[in-house]
């Protein structure tokens, strides 16, 4: 991807200096000082690059694109379909967006247009093709960035049509869809797929089957755009590697499908540091950096941050001293190969002039933000080595998009919130804080070759992935899945017979019902007669607790509270060479830690670091043929004393103190 070295730079936007030509001889300049080796052109450029239909302008871009190269600045070069220009949506007013309730929007903003549109398409094609005959083979473009943050949905009368032919393309027959949308509840029978409109406040709402599809739908057709602009680019000759930037927590496309179409994962990372503690932000962003690096089991890369402050979060703070490296940093430890900025320049005006950047307004290369990029680019040449090199995991957790898709879509138990996010960061930060590396999996990923496999609230089952569970436990695998799974099928319909549908007995229990707590109410999970080691004597838990009937299963907890107490909680099921786990309640985070550090303990999965982490350090590695890379980093608010395997500093002051926001390399031989 990068030639040996990591990426460092972000995206730049010269279009909106060319007036300046001196300003640009500045950022040339500027950007050496800071290690700037690439940055992002084009993303949002297409009104100057077509300013009238059919009349291109690229010298400007070739200009720039040149200068970069002769002072070893690379280019990742982008698709401008992320925002288009006036022009297009006054000649070709399909493309412009309607909203749910069946309004057409008008032209402004971005990710305002049809990704279903043919003229929109063939629009973009055309621009796609002239830019890739242009500059598909110049030295200086590194890969290509397609588009920009893909996002929104479009209810317009193409993507009714659209929508129609996916629905006879997956059910063939009308009848197969009533069925499996169970339409005679309130009489909401179709007749035929003409009838079928896309969800709607103003129109059909209480069909789960419908919602999902339509969630599925606009997934589909966002990658189905994304492929067509992918193939412009083949066409026109360009074999440049592609890539687009996701974003975090965003539900929208099905980043696990999206990611089979690229050639690396990119993506967006702008935590709050200060909403929380430290330690809370920065385990919330390790786990979106793992899930990237899970989408292709393979570095990935951090394409937009923010080198200060951001302008469009609720209150826009200061990055503190030492956190723009941190931030950098981390990225890196997770499987990043490069940390790059939004953006290299702020704009004078319009919606992100008070965005965070590398250069600001004043100009000068005596900012505190400027001096902290700088630094990082030092950072990133000193620890160069790990470019390239792979995360090995032995323990997963699975964080399925269509599962949340039908959780959230569905009615009950609790409509304030199942805080299925929350439940998959509680067993991902306790494997985590064992110093474990962890991948993040979805119901289609391959389930072998891992020791350990977390499955919390999986709602909805895929065909077939029972099946997997099976398997992967019989052959010797630890699983441990959570209330409120294996309830329904792929189209939200019940499973008739008991849950979890068709792995009764390899959990050895039985659901029966699920009881929805509100806010200020609490459980207890308490353990009869302190019968297993490793386990405290009691935890709270929120929000839900599953009643469940053990058969062969073995209660190694029970409930506290309410007409319940005494049943199981917490279930341990031999099923052939493997052992399955049932948690029924949404338990605090101290149960996970100890549940998972007895689990790990069971099967023989050591912390790296001997003794085990102190509170707020993570820890994570890396790894080449020859050697491991092991980062550590301090996100607690005092110093932490750890012990780590003998190796070579390749970066960092002490292996057995890490002051706080301090980052640590260390380097072991096979």
């Amino acid at each position: 991807m990068s030639g040996g070295y990591l990426l460092h730079g972000g995206d730049y936007n010269p279009e909106q200096w060319l007036d300046m030509p001196e300003v640009l001889e500045t950022d040339i300049v500027r950007f050496r000082e800071a290690k700037i080796n690439t940055v992002t052109l084009g993303v949002f450029s297409w009104a100057k690059l077509e300013p009238r239909e059919g009349e291109y302008s690229f010298a400007w871009l070739e200009q720039i694109i040149d200068r970069l190269y002769e002072n070893g600045i690379g280019v990742i070069l982008a698709t401008p379909s992320g925002a288009r220009p006036h022009w297009l949506a006054d000649r070709y007013p399909e493309v412009l967006r309607v909203n749910a309730s069946r309004q057409r929007m008008v032209f402004g903003g971005r990710h305002n247009h049809c990704l279903t549109s043919p003229a929109y398409r063939e629009k973009v094609r055309q621009i796609d093709t002239r830019l890739a005959e242009r500059f598909g083979h110049h030295p200086a473009v590194q890969m290509w960035h397609i588009s920009n943050e893909f996002s929104g949905d479009c209810h317009c009368p193409l993507c009714q049509e659209a929508f129609r032919g996916w629905l006879k393309k997956r059910y063939q027959t009308i009848e197969a869809l009533n069925e499996s949308w169970c339409t005679t509840f309130w009489s909401h029978t179709y007749d035929s797929f003409e009838q079928v409109e896309s969800p709607s406040p103003i129109g059909e709402r209480s069909i789960m089957g419908l919602e999902l599809d339509w969630k599925r739908f606009v997934s589909d057709q966002t990658i189905d755009f994304m492929e067509q602009e992918i193939r412009a680019l083949r066409s026109a000759g360009s074999d440049k590697p592609v890539t687009t930037n996701l974003m975090y927590r965003f539900l929208q496309v099905d980043y696990f499908k999206l990611a089979k179409k690229i050639d690396l994962v990119s993506w967006d990372n702008y935590p709050a540091w200060q909403r929380h503690t430290l330690e809370e932000t920065a385990q919330r962003t390790a786990f979106w950096h793992d899930v990237m690096r899970s989408l292709k089991k393979a570095p990935f890369l951090m394409i937009e941050s923010s080198p200060g402050a951001t302008n469009w979060q609720g209150v826009s703070k200061l990055k503190r001293p030492g956190m723009l490296r941190a931030t950098s940093f981390q990225s890196i430890a997770h499987g990043s190969d490069g940390a790059m900025y939004f953006q290299m320049r702020k704009s004078r005006g319009a919606e992100e002039k008070f965005h965070g950047a590398v250069l600001d307004h004043y100009d000068g290369n005596d900012t505190r933000t400027f001096g902290d990029v700088c630094e990082t680019g030092e950072m990133l040449e000193k620890i160069s080595a790990v470019t390239g090199a792979k995360t090995c995991a032995q323990a997963a957790v699975l964080y399925d998009w269509e599962n949340i898709w039908a959780m959230e879509g569905s009615a009950g138990p609790r409509n304030e919130g199942l805080h299925y996010q929350e439940s998959v960061e509680k067993s991902y930060r306790a494997l985590r804080r064992l110093g474990l590396n962890v991948d993040i999996l979805d119901q289609s990923s391959d389930l072998g070759g891992y020791r350990l496999i977390s499955a919390p609230m999986q709602y909805l089952f895929h065909p077939g992935f029972a099946q997997k569970v099976r398997s992967y436990v019989a052959g010797g695998g630890t699983f441990v899945m959570s209330y409120w799974s294996g309830v329904v099928d792929e189209s939200d319909r019940c499973f008739l017979g008991g849950t979890p549908h068709d792995l009764m007995d390899v959990f050895g229990l039985r659901s029966e019902e699920i009881d929805g707590l509100y806010d200020w109410e609490e459980n207890e999970i308490c353990q009869p007669g302190k019968t297993c080691a490793g386990l405290g004597e009691s935890y709270s838990c929120k929000y839900l607790c599953q009643i469940v009937k053990p058969a062969a299963a073995k209660t190694l907890m029970v409930y506290g509270k309410d007409f319940y107490a005494g049943t199981p909680a917490l279930l341990e099921n031999q099923y052939g060479k493997g052992t399955a786990y049932y948690v029924c309640a949404d338990a605090e985070q101290a149960f996970y830690e100890d549940l998972y550090r007895k689990l790990a303990g069971d099967i023989g999965l050591c912390c790296p670091a001997p003794g085990g982490l102190p509170e707020g350090v993570e820890l994570t590695s890396r790894e080449t043929a020859d050697r491991i890379f092991y980062f550590a980093q301090n996100f607690s608010e005092k110093e932490a004393v750890l012990s780590l395997p003998k190796g070579e500093i390749l970066y960092g002051k002490n292996s057995d103190v890490l002051k706080p926001l301090e980052n640590l390399v260390l380097v072991v031989k096979k």
